[in-house]
């Protein structure tokens, strides 16, 4: 079997994220599957190089999954001409100067959303990556999730008839860390540290409506801090300053009014984490992280408004699971071998680092329409 190796710089895997989504679950595990069937009969095979800044937990985390080369300088790695691409999963604050760095080298880059802080920042990165002539992406892993898969094989079908709007309720309770452990970071609640609902997750609905529904033109947004203390990892109580939780309104094309809630300070009882529900003229489907239901129209039952009695009717019995019909694999391995392969076959690549401002641009709208208390329109970005 011919093989071809493909080195992969993997900054800030030593994080949950990057570590499990994309260092296990999706590198080591193309690498463990054999590597990537190419084209003309060869597979391609990753070989990544783990950088970090503690020396201890770097070589730890290489020797437990066996990766072969880990290293402190990321100059050092970035000057290896045998090494083609950058991926990036560390702090949103850094990540513009790194991913500048790693285009001057002469690298592919991949990262982690935010691309960036602010909007500027990211129309720049996005351009110069444009001029520099280096193929580019932006993880969207949600796309890849079983449950929006069959949601937007739907849509793809017609199954909706004429899209009305769309549900998303997205969260749960994320402990304040006093009296049980937090089980999200606390930088996440700390403005100054690039924490916040709105630019945490916002890019995220930015591509899942824009793929899955149709494109977002404006945005109203509420966003709160509805816990105010909170205690960090070695248990000092410290002040929550950034929002954990946005309410957002979207006008999508097509006349489409779509509304999502993302909250830490809620308490789940839905199908699961995350859940959106599109309803249309023809039919309805709500989908979670890997399960989808739909309910067409003839299928709909009729209820009838009597608060004197209660209710007789089994409103989850009349919706039918949508089957999967295909092997649908880890959402962020999917998108590594869609980029490896754009990478060394040219294979088609939507989710440019222009995708990734765009993220950015909602994000920025959201918070603007807190702020000012009105809809903020999305203009077309020039890069």
């Amino acid at each position: 079997m011919r093989t071809q190796r493909i080195g992969i710089i993997m900054h800030g895997v030593t994080g949950r994220m990057g570590m499990n989504q994309h260092l296990i679950r999706s590198v080591l595990a193309i690498r463990d599957q054999g590597g990537i069937a190419l084209k003309d009969g060869s597979y391609l095979m990753p070989d990544p190089i783990i950088v970090g800044r503690n020396a201890d937990k770097i070589e730890a985390l290489a020797k437990k999954h066996g990766v072969e080369r880990w290293t402190t300088d990321l100059d050092a790695a970035l000057a290896n001409e045998d090494d083609a691409i950058f991926f990036d999963a560390a702090s949103t604050q850094l990540r513009p100067t790194l991913l500048r760095k790693a285009i001057d080298a002469g690298k592919h880059v991949y990262s982690e959303k935010p691309v960036s802080e602010g909007l500027d920042e990211a129309v720049a990165i996005a351009k110069y990556a444009k001029e520099k002539g280096v193929k580019n992406g932006i993880v969207h892993d949600k796309l890849d999730l079983p449950g929006l898969v069959k949601l937007k094989r739907l849509r793809d079908s017609g199954f909706f008839g004429k899209i009305l709007s769309v549900k998303g309720e997205f969260g749960y309770w994320v402990f304040e860390g006093d009296w049980m452990p937090a089980q999200r970071p606390s930088w996440n609640y700390r403005a100054a540290d690039g924490g916040g609902m709105v630019s945490d997750m916002l890019c995220h609905w930015r591509y899942v409506l824009d793929n899955v529904v149709a494109p977002v033109k404006s945005v109203s947004c509420k966003t709160a801090t509805h816990i105010d203390r909170r205690w960090d990892e070695n248990g000092e109580v410290y002040e929550a300053t950034a929002d954990d939780a946005a309410y957002a309104t979207f006008e999508l094309e097509g006349d489409i009014v779509a509304h999502i809630n993302s909250s830490w300070c809620t308490r789940v009882r839905r199908d699961d984490l995350v859940t959106f529900q599109i309803d249309g003229t023809h039919g309805s489907a709500v989908a979670g992280l890997h399960k989808c239901y739909s309910q067409h129209r003839v299928n709909t039952p009729k209820p009838v408004w009597n608060p004197d009695q209660p209710q007789t009717l089994d409103f989850y019995a009349d919706w039918e699971e949508v089957p999967d019909n295909a092997v649908l694999d880890n959402g962020f391995k999917v998108q590594w071998e869609q980029f490896l392969r754009h990478i060394v076959e040219d294979a088609p690549w939507h989710y440019t680092l222009t995708e990734g401002a765009k993220g950015v641009q909602l994000a920025e709208a959201g918070y603007q329409s807190a702020r000012e208390r009105r809809w903020v329109d999305l203009p077309d970005l020039e890069i």
